[in-house]
C-alpha cells in the first residue's frame, strides 16, 4: 500500500502529492486525513495523507517508507482533505496552505534539530572508537555527554549546550567527527494538558480500616484516608491538598504504602469551567417565526442540500430560530455549526447556546489560549460534542455529520482571511454544506448584496456568483410588535455653523442628559480608536507619519505615544514641530479615548465603558466589560464597530453614531454599502425590548443615500440604488473580482515587475475573447507602503463562466525568478473584502 502525502513545504514545486511506502506495522493506522513524518531530502518533515492507493507513480523500489503516524485518530476528514484541494483551487493557494488552515495551532509542525549517538557507536563502547580507519579516544566529558544523549534517545541541541553550556565547541566536533549525528525532529506545538489525580486503593470500609491501623503521629495520612472514604472518587491531587491543608509527601507517604495510587490524567482546558449557564427552554414563535423556523426545519428533514437567506430586522428574533432549527437537527443525530464574527462572539451567544445545549456546545475562537482551543477541537474529534460556535475557521470542525450550517451577521467583513489561504467563509460553508446535503442559513438584518443577488430570479439565469440559488425567509417585524427606534439624521455642518464646535450634536446631548436622568442606558459608536486620528504642526503643515507606512500616526493619550495602526511602530508624543521646531502641534480629529475624555467633562460623573482594540487585548476583557455594562455599572458602552452588532441589553434606550462618515470616504467600492450595515446594526441596539429607543447619525453628508435609507430603516431602496451603480461599474455582485498586490523595498524593481504581469495578464486574457476581463493597473495601492515595503496593485474584473483561475497563476508564474532572487511578494485575493 502507498500513501500520497502532501508534505509541509509551501512552494510551487511541491504543490502535489508525493507517494511514500506504507510500512506492514503502519497499515492500521494511516487513513485519508492522517498526520505523518516523512523523510523528505535530508529533512524529515509534517505532511497530510490525501491518497491511498496500490499503483504508485515510480518505481516502488526507490520510494521511501512513512517515518511516523502522528495522530491515533487522522485529525483530517476526507471530505475536509476534498474541501482543502477545493479551497486550493478556488483560492489560488497552495495544498498545505488551505489543510493547515484545517487544524488547531497546536498541531502545526515544531521543527527542532536534536543531536543522537551515531548508530555505529550505540553499543556503549565509548572508550575506544573506531572513526574513519583509526582509534580515538574519547575524553571523560565526552563519554558523558554521549551516554547523557544516548539515555534520552535524542536531545534538543538547545538544551544539550543548556546543560553543557561551556561544551559548545566539544559538542560541535563530535557531530563533525560523526559520533553525534544530527536529525530533524517534529514535535507538536502543544500536548493534551496531564493532571496528577489520586485513585483509592480500596473500598470505603477497607480505607477506614487502614486508617485505624495507622499510627498514632501519622494524623494527617489518617485524615486523607477518611477524606477518601467519605469520597472514594479519584481527586486532583492539587485539590485534596487544598482542601485538606496538607503537603504533598503526607499523599505520597500513603501511596507508597499502596493505599492509593498517583497517576497523571488528562484533562480537558475547559474555558467555560468556572461559569454556570442555566439552561433555557424553547421560546414561543411569533408567526413570523414560526413560518421561517417550518421551512427550515422542512429542508434539514429532507436531508438536501439548500440556503436560506434569513433577512430579520434588528431584534426580529434571529437567534431563537437558529437555536431551534440546531434542535431538529440534533433530533436527527446531526451535527451543527454556528458562525459568528470575530468582534461579536461575545458571552451573550455562548451563554444562549451553553444555555440551551449544554456541554454539547464547543466553542472556537481567537481569544481562547492554544491549549483551550486544542481541547475544544478534541471534544468535537471524540465526538463529546454536536454542536460548534465559533469564528470563520470553525467551519474546519472535523464533524462527520453535519445537518446545519448558521452564518450570524453573514454580511460582515471578518468572513473573509486576509492571509493565505484567504478564503471566505460563507463561500467555504456552502461547498462543506453540499458534502453533507446540509441546510445553510446565512442570517442578518443587512445582508451582503452578493447573497441577496443570490435570492433575485435573473440571478437563477445569470448566476454570476456560481452558487446554487438561495431561498429568501424574511422577518420585517420585532418580537412583540416592538417599533423599531426612531432615526434623527444630524447634519454636523449646521451644528458647526450655529456654534456648536463639540463632538456631540445638540440633540444627541440633550438626549444623553436625559437617559442618565431616567437612569437608562447608552451606545455610543465611534469607528476610530485613540485619541486623535493625527497630529499636525499649525505653522508648517507637518504630519506626524509612521517611517515605515504611508500612514499618518495615531495619537493615543493614556500613554501619551503615537502609534501606527499597521505596523505597531510608536514613538513618543513631541512638544515641538520636529521639522520646523514651532510649539504650535496639535491633535486633529476625535478618537474613542478623546470621546470618553469629553463625555466626562460634559457629564460629570457618568460611568464609561470604552471598548476598543485597545482595551479588549487582555483575554476574558470583552466579558469583563459587557458583564458590567449588563450589570448597570455603567451609563455608556463607547466603542468602535465591536459594539454595533450582536448585543441586547434591556436597559439600552439611545444609541449614538458620532461619525457616520469614517467607512464612507474610504476608497473602497464597498464603502457605501459598509456605512449602511453599520448604521443599521448599531441604531438596532436601541429599544429591543419594553422601553422605545431612539438613533442619533452625525454626519457631514446627510444626503447620502446609505444614511437615508439607514434611518428609515429601508433595505429595499438602499439595495436598488446600490445595485444600479455596481451594474454600471461592473463591480460584483454582477462581476467578480481578484486583487494581485506586489510588495517590495524598491520602486523601480516594483514598477517593472507590476508592468511585467499586467502586460502578461493582458495578452492571456485576449486568448479569452470573446469573453470580456478587463485588467485595471497596475497603480500604487491606497495604501502605498507597509513595513517598509511599497505596494503596487492589478485588478481583474471578470464574469463568473470564466475559468480564470489558471490565466492569473500562469501570469504570476513569469515573474517566478525575481520573486525567487529579490525576494518580491506576490499575493492573490480572489473575491477581496478590502482593496486598501
Amino acid at each position: 500500500m502507498y500513501a500520497k502525502v502532501i508534505v509541509d513545504v509551501p512552494s510551487k514545486h511541491t504543490n502535489r502529492g508525493f507517494d511514500y511506502l506504507i510500512p506492514e506495522t503502519m497499515r492500521e493506522w494511516v487513513a485519508i486525513g492522517s498526520r505523518v513524518g516523512v523523510p523528505f531530502g535530508p529533512r524529515k518533515l509534517q505532511g497530510f495523507v490525501v491518497e491511498l492507493h496500490d499503483r504508485p507513480d515510480f518505481d516502488p523500489a526507490k520510494l521511501k517508507p512513512i517515518s511516523e503516524v502522528m495522530d491515533l485518530y487522522p485529525p483530517l476528514t476526507p471530505d475536509l482533505v476534498e474541501l482543502a484541494q477545493w479551497v486550493s483551487k478556488t483560492y489560488l493557494c497552495h495544498e498545505i496552505t488551505a489543510l493547515q488552515a484545517m487544524i488547531p495551532g497546536a498541531l502545526k509542525a515544531k521543527y527542532e534539530r536534536h543531536v543522537k549517538v551515531s548508530d555505529i557507536h550505540t553499543n556503549g563502547d565509548y572508550g575506544n572508537l573506531l572513526l574513519q580507519g583509526q582509534r580515538t579516544m574519547l575524553l571523560p566529558i565526552q563519554e558523558e555527554i554521549a551516554a547523557f544523549i544516548r539515555d534520552k534517545g535524542s536531545v534538543e541541541i538547545g538544551a544539550l549546550l543548556e546543560k553543557y553550556t561551556d561544551q559548545g565547541g566539544l559538542i560541535k566536533q563530535m557531530i563533525t567527527q560523526g559520533q553525534l549525528v544530527e536529525v530533524q525532529m517534529i514535535k507538536d506545538r502543544m500536548s493534551a494538558k496531564k493532571v496528577l489525580t489520586v485513585f483509592p486503593s480500596g473500598q470505603p470500609e477497607q480505607l477506614r480500616q487502614w486508617a485505624e491501623l495507622l499510627a498514632a503521629r501519622s494524623m494527617k495520612q489518617k485524615e486523607v484516608l477518611l477524606y477518601l472514604a467519605e469520597q472514594p472518587y479519584p481527586i486532583k491531587l492539587t485539590d485534596l491538598l487544598n482542601e485538606l491543608g496538607i503537603s504533598a509527601s503526607t499523599v505520597k507517604s500513603l501511596a507508597d504504602k499502596d493505599y492509593l495510587t498517583i497517576k497523571e490524567v488528562e484533562v480537558f482546558r475547559d474555558p467555560y469551567a468556572e461559569r454556570n449557564f442555566p439552561r433555557t427552554k424553547p421560546l414561543t414563535l411569533t408567526p413570523e417565526q414560526s413560518q421561517v423556523f417550518n421551512r427550515i426545519s422542512e429542508a434539514v428533514h429532507e436531508r438536501n442540500h439548500q440556503v436560506f437567506l434569513l433577512h430579520g430586522v434588528t431584534g426580529s428574533g434571529k437567534t431563537e430560530v437558529y437555536l431551534q432549527s440546531i434542535q431538529t437537527c440534533l433530533d436527527q443525530d446531526r451535527e451543527a455549526i454556528v458562525l459568528v464574527p470575530e468582534i461579536s462572539l461575545t458571552p451573550q451567544m455562548v451563554e444562549r447556546f451553553k444555555g440551551r445545549f449544554g456541554n454539547q456546545v464547543a466553542v472556537l475562537h481567537s481569544r481562547l489560549s492554544q491549549g483551550e482551543r486544542y481541547d475544544e477541537w478534541r471534544k468535537i474529534m471524540l465526538k463529546q460534542v454536536s454542536v460548534v460556535i465559533g469564528a470563520r475557521s470553525a467551519i474546519f470542525a472535523p464533524f462527520t455529520k453535519i445537518g446545519l450550517v448558521i452564518i450570524d451577521e453573514e454580511h460582515e467583513s471578518s468572513y473573509k482571511q486576509e492571509e493565505s489561504p484567504k478564503y471566505h467563509a460563507r463561500d467555504v460553508s456552502i461547498a462543506r454544506a453540499k458534502q453533507h446535503g446540509a441546510v445553510v442559513i446565512l442570517g442578518s438584518a443587512t445582508p451582503s448584496l452578493e447573497s441577496m443577488y443570490g435570492t433575485l430570479p435573473e440571478a437563477a439565469q445569470d448566476t454570476p456568483n456560481g452558487r446554487a440559488p438561495i431561498e429568501l425567509l424574511t422577518m420585517k417585524e420585532r418580537v412583540e410588535g416592538r417599533p423599531l427606534p426612531k432615526v434623527h439624521i444630524v447634519d454636523m455642518r449646521e451644528e458647526l455653523s450655529k456654534g456648536n464646535r463639540s463632538m456631540f450634536s445638540r440633540g444627541l446631548h440633550k438626549a444623553i442628559e436625559d437617559r442618565l436622568e431616567k437612569k437608562e442606558q447608552i451606545v455610543l459608536l465611534l469607528n476610530r480608536r485613540g485619541y486623535a486620528t493625527f497630529v499636525m504642526c499649525r505653522s508648517c503643515g507637518f504630519v506626524a507619519g509612521c517611517p515605515h507606512c504611508d500612514i499618518s500616526l495615531t495619537y493615543h493619550q493614556s500613554a501619551r505615544t503615537l502609534r501606527c495602526h499597521y505596523c505597531g511602530y510608536t514613538e513618543r508624543e513631541a512638544t515641538t514641530c520636529p521639522s520646523c521646531g514651532s510649539e504650535h502641534i496639535r491633535h486633529f480629529g476625535t478618537g474613542t479615548q478623546r470621546v470618553e475624555e469629553e463625555l466626562g467633562k460634559l457629564f460629570p460623573g457618568i460611568r464609561v465603558i470604552r471598548m476598543d482594540v485597545d482595551t479588549t487585548t487582555e483575554k476574558g476583557s470583552h466579558e469583563k466589560w459587557l458583564t458590567l455594562f449588563r450589570n448597570q455599572q455603567a451609563d455608556v458602552l463607547l466603542g468602535t464597530q465591536m459594539v454595533a452588532k450582536g448585543l441586547d441589553f434591556p436597559q439600552v434606550t439611545l444609541v449614538g453614531a458620532l461619525a457616520a462618515d469614517t467607512v464612507l470616504n474610504l476608497p473602497d467600492f464597498r464603502a457605501a454599502e459598509r456605512t449602511f450595515q453599520l448604521m443599521t446594526q448599531v441604531g438596532g441596539r436601541a429599544g429591543r425590548h419594553e422601553l422605545p429607543g431612539e438613533v442619533f447619525i452625525q454626519t457631514y453628508t446627510p444626503e447620502h443615500y446609505s444614511i437615508i435609507s439607514a434611518s428609515n430603516h429601508d433595505y429595499k431602496s438602499f439595495m436598488e440604488k446600490e445595485m444600479t451603480f455596481r451594474k454600471f461599474h461592473d463591480y460584483p455582485p454582477f462581476h467578480r473580482l481578484i486583487l494581485i498586490t506586489l510588495s517590495h523595498e524598491q520602486i523601480p524593481l516594483l514598477m517593472r515587475s507590476a508592468e511585467t504581469l499586467a502586460a502578461k495578464l493582458k495578452e492571456l486574457a485576449k486568448s479569452m475573447a470573446p469573453t470580456p476581463i478587463d485588467i485595471l493597473g497596475p497603480v500604487a495601492s491606497p495604501i502605498s507602503r507597509i513595513k517598509d515595503r511599497y505596494r503596487f496593485q492589478c485588478m481583474v474584473k471578470y464574469r463568473e463562466e470564466v475559468s480564470i483561475a489558471g490565466l492569473v497563476q500562469q501570469a504570476a508564474a513569469t515573474l517566478g525568478d525575481v520573486v525567487k532572487q529579490h525576494k518580491l511578494t506576490i499575493s492573490i485575493d480572489v473575491d477581496p473584502q478590502v482593496l486598501m
